[in-house]
């Protein structure tokens, strides 16, 4: 049996109106995301680490931003292309954690459901998924509310 870790980050400005969209979930809010596609950090954090566990290069080389066939896109479709990449690959995701940094509005209700939902779309027990929010205790921008990050980490088995 072969592992690979992989490590994804994503960084999004927020902008009054603008739909704001985590782990392939409707948040609400009065702000969301400022992106070529639908802005959904969590779920782009989670494609450059499952990417790069299997050496398969990054999310802007096979989703680039100046690609018009991507403006808008919903990242549940960016994800399960990547799904299916790694799974060509012969890689089974073991388990994935992600953490989202976003000082508000607080998302700690929308968890469970971001958990249900990353399971589903990698196909997967939702036991082997983890994701959890912090805020940066009103430090930096993501403190001052311009913008969300969010961190990946998986591991995956051939």
């Amino acid at each position: 049996m072969e592992y690979r870790i992989g490590q994804g980050l994503d960084i999004h400005a927020i902008q009054a109106g603008l739909k704001m969209r985590l782990c392939g979930v409707e948040v609400a809010a009065d702000r969301g995301f400022v992106a070529h596609s639908d802005g959904d950090v969590a779920l782009h954090a989670l494609c450059d680490a499952l990417l790069g566990a299997a050496g398969l290069g990054d999310i802007g080389v096979h989703f680039p931003d100046t690609d018009p066939a991507y403006r808008g896109i919903d990242s549940a479709v960016l994800l399960s292309k990547v799904r299916r990449m790694i799974s060509d690959d012969g890689w089974s995701v073991v388990n994935a954690d992600i953490t989202i940094e976003l000082q508000s509005p607080k998302i700690s209700a929308f968890v469970p459901q971001m958990k249900r939902r990353v399971a589903e779309m990698l196909g997967v027990e939702e036991s082997v998924v983890n994701v959890k929010a912090t805020t940066t205790e009103r430090l930096g921008a993501v403190g001052r509310g311009e913008g969300c990050v969010a961190h990946a980490i998986v591991l995956l088995s051939r």
